[in-house]
């Protein structure tokens, strides 16, 4: 490993479909502006609730990249 330094920002992605699925929709739209991107941690994973269903997840994910 180089001497790489890391910024992380925090992201919350949701979708209807599976929490795997909150988490790649949160990462495709920061690589659409955010580049090197290197590593993820899921932070938190919350469901929403609608008549006793689960509706949609939503994933809170920290995503690192390298500096320029």
């Amino acid at each position: 490993m180089s001497d790489h330094v890391y910024k992380s920002i925090e992201l919350t992605g949701s979708s209807k479909v599976s929490i795997e699925d909150a988490v790649q929709t949160a990462v495709a739209k920061a690589a659409k502006t955010v580049h090197n991107m290197r590593w993820l941690e899921v932070e938190n994973v919350r469901g929403h609730l609608v008549d006793g269903k689960v509706d949609h997840w939503q994933v809170t994910v920290k995503l690192g990249f390298t500096l320029d």
